[in-house]
């Protein structure tokens, strides 16, 4: 199946994979030209190129009858988010599009691409997987998006639900502002178990601590639907570059009698640079990044923590987030964002209720059962 023509559905839009250098510029372009620049933050171009080469990962673009882009996508296979979707899964990722139409041209492709290959379910819009960024905003859409989180516009909604898939996961993002008002020990504050000691991650001890750190992240996520196992591959591609970034204030974690049981996860929030250079962190933007690094110490995003599950219910993600406050506040930083809590986790949402803070974005992902 080539993908010629595929998912067209009569609207004279086609569906081709990409294949050459010229047609991944597209793909990367393809969202630039159609999304608010101040609202819409672009995948890394560093992370599609490695999609690119994987020979697992399709990459897809919607032309219109005169060969212009309207769309793009991504069709995979994961053996672990099948199992834990109940069947074979084709998983769909980084879709954009700039009409309605084009959209539900990718999503029918999408449908005939999973059938064709005996799949029994799509799930979307996952960059690559739902643990990793994706999903689709129902709200908030006046808001910028921020690094790992999606934005889009609101007709996108529509388009999902119209091409039969069903909202899952749903979650929501969070902001919390005017940190410097916070007191963390009116809002965090209490006994301690002398057993607790509080750890910062180091720049210069990263290549020892991302193990630790990706065991926490692990067995703290493990009995999530959505929550695939991380690999030491793909711990690597996404800690890749943090060294140079890190503030040490910010990356945390619990130990009780010396062993690590809870951690967060909380970096600069760099996605008006990321806006500006269009996703590309090519040698001379990396450079330009380090020089000018501390103007981005205004806004953090926590990007993930968690707790092992034997450790649930002690009290130490409010030990956590005192630390984290006080760093946050000593670092002069203005906002703490947060990527998707999920529904049905209330517990994870209240640090952020504590702080005053508010839900930003309404998200979801959708799945779709096939015949």
């Amino acid at each position: 199946m080539t993908g010629v023509g595929a998912g067209a559905g009569g609207s004279g839009l086609r569906v081709e994979l990409v294949r050459t250098r010229a047609d991944l510029r597209e793909f990367v372009a393809s969202p630039l030209r159609t999304h608010p620049s101040e609202l819409s933050v672009p995948l890394l171009r560093s992370v599609i190129g490695r999609w690119h080469r994987d020979p697992g990962v399709e990459l897809w673009l919607a032309r219109d009858g005169r060969g212009t882009v309207l769309g793009r996508s991504t069709t995979h296979e994961d053996a672990r988010m099948s199992e834990r979707m109940g069947g074979r899964t084709l998983l769909v990722g980084a879709v954009e599009a700039a009409t309605p139409a084009a959209l539900a041209a990718l999503l029918r492709f999408a449908r005939e691409r999973a059938e064709a290959a005996g799949a029994t379910r799509l799930l979307g819009p996952v960059s690559l997987l739902p643990n990793q960024t994706g999903g689709v905003i129902t709200s908030g859409w006046h808001e910028r998006g921020f690094v790992d989180s999606p934005w889009n516009p609101p007709w996108y909604v529509d388009e999902w639900e119209r091409a039969g898939f069903e909202r899952c996961f749903t979650g929501s993002t969070w902001i919390c502002e005017n940190l410097s008002g916070l007191d963390p020990e009116t809002l965090f504050g209490g006994p301690v178990d002398p057993r607790v000691r509080v750890r910062h991650a180091t720049r210069r001890g990263l290549s020892e601590q991302v193990p630790m750190l990706r065991d926490l992240l692990n067995r703290s996520f493990a009995g999530l639907d959505y929550y695939t196992h991380i690999d030491e591959r793909q711990m690597a591609d996404a800690t890749d570059g943090l060294a140079h970034l890190l503030d040490e204030r910010l990356a945390l974690w619990a130990e009780v009698d010396g062993r690590p049981a809870a951690f967060m996860l909380v970096v600069l929030d760099l996605s008006e640079f990321v806006m500006s250079t269009g996703g590309r962190l090519a040698a001379p933007d990396a450079a330009r990044l380090l020089l000018t690094r501390r103007r981005y110490r205004r806004d953090a995003v926590l990007v993930v923590k968690g707790t092992v599950p034997e450790h649930q219910g002690r009290g130490l993600m409010r030990v956590l987030s005192g630390e984290l406050l006080r760093g946050l506040r000593a670092g002069g930083y203005r906002t703490l964002r947060s990527t998707f809590v999920g529904d049905d986790n209330p517990a994870s949402a209240a640090q952020y209720v504590r702080m005053g803070g508010r839900p930003l974005h309404t998200t979801t992902f959708y799945r779709q059962v096939l015949s």
